[in-house]
């Protein structure tokens, strides 16, 4: 069994900040890349920051300069710092991540239960 648990969601006001944490535990063999995603009511989820094993990350236009992903592969977890916090950052972010349950098996995508953020005055 595998689990990805976000953590760190919340009420900002707009400028502010978030720290964004997620693990992943269970049984698996290996971490490929990592990312975050998110959906705000009404529209598709999105891809916000990626990761690789050996940190290139990529980000999507909305967020560059104000969001860093970065991770820990001893703990298994990535983050996302959100910086200049706006309304329309306002959604449900999603961890992902691409295990590999056995040695020699095919890496899959798994996803978190979602943690919400709200940017409100």
């Amino acid at each position: 069994q595998v689990q990805l648990v976000e953590s760190g969601g919340g009420l900002v006001q707009p400028g502010g900040s978030l720290r964004l944490s997620c693990a992943a535990s269970g049984s698996f063999v290996g971490i490929g890349a990592m990312g975050w995603y998110r959906q705000a009511p009404g529209k598709q989820r999105e891809t916000v920051a990626q990761i690789t094993t050996s940190g290139i990350t990529e980000y999507a236009d909305s967020v560059k300069g104000r969001f860093t992903i970065s991770r820990d592969n001893g703990k298994n977890m990535v983050y996302l710092q959100m910086n200049s916090l706006q309304p329309e950052d306002t959604a449900v972010y999603y961890c992902n991540a691409r295990l590999r349950r056995n040695y020699g098996g095919r890496y899959s995508d798994y996803w978190g239960q979602g943690t919400q953020v709200t940017v409100s005055s």
